[in-house]
Formats: structure tokens, sequence, C-alpha cells
């Protein structure tokens, strides 16, 4: 009879902008890093950096060493620039990355969406208040 493996559950936070895919695998708290990679890590031009397939490279480094570590079970949170620079969309690493954990082996609990939206943030510069028609 075949015994089944207890699972010990991480983090994965992907940050992807249009410039860079970053990975990092965290413990469930979130305080203690596990492993982490980048994009730039992975690829020698810097245009390639935010590529699904640097993404897919790193995602690769990061899950090895986490499976080493014994994680074997992560939730994944994708954070995208957000905030006052207004791209509230993830770059192009993001859905790449979030396969490529699949496929490395990992058993994924909840993917959820981390970018941060301002309530309200500072004043519009003077050019960019009032009507707009």
């Amino acid at each position: 009879m075949k015994r089944e493996q207890q699972e010990r559950w991480g983090i994965a936070h992907i940050y992807a902008s249009y410039n860079n895919t970053i990975i990092h695998i965290t413990d469930i708290t979130g305080s203690e890093t596990i492993a982490k990679a980048s994009g730039g890590m992975v690829v020698k031009a810097h245009r390639l950096e935010s590529s699904p397939t640097a993404a897919m490279m790193a995602v690769k480094k990061v899950a090895e060493e986490a499976l080493d570590k014994g994680i074997n079970a992560i939730h994944i949170k994708v954070k995208a620039p957000g905030g006052h620079s207004g791209i509230n969309t993830p770059g192009p690493g993001a859905q790449a990355a979030v396969r490529a954990l699949a496929r490395a082996g990992l058993r994924i609990g909840i993917i959820e969406d981390i970018t941060a939206t301002p309530s309200d943030g500072c004043r519009k510069a003077h050019f960019r208040r009032g009507r707009r028609v």
C-alpha cells in the first residue's frame, strides 16, 4: 500500500512587471525565505528578463530548491507593480510562472492577486486634474 506523503506548505510570491519577474518562496508564515530567483538571474539580455521563458527558468530553479528543503505544496500570490504607477496588470511572466510551478511537481492551493490599488493617493499634477472631454 502506498503511504500518503505529508504536505509541507509554502507561499510563492510572484512579482511580475513588464521589466522583470521575481519568484520568492517563503514558509507558510511568509517570514522565512526558502528560495528566490528572478528573470535577470537566468538570462543574459536585459530585454528578456520579463519574458515567459525567463520566468519558467527561474521557477525551475526555485522549485528544485524548495523541493530539496521539503516544501511540496504552495499557495501562490501574484503581484503587479500597481499602486501609484497605474499598471495593475501582471507582466507576461506571471502566467508562465504559475504553469511552471504546477509542472515542477508542487501541489497548488490558492492562487490570488495581491496587487496594490490606491484608495485615493497623492494629488495629481496640475495638467491631470479637472474635467477631461
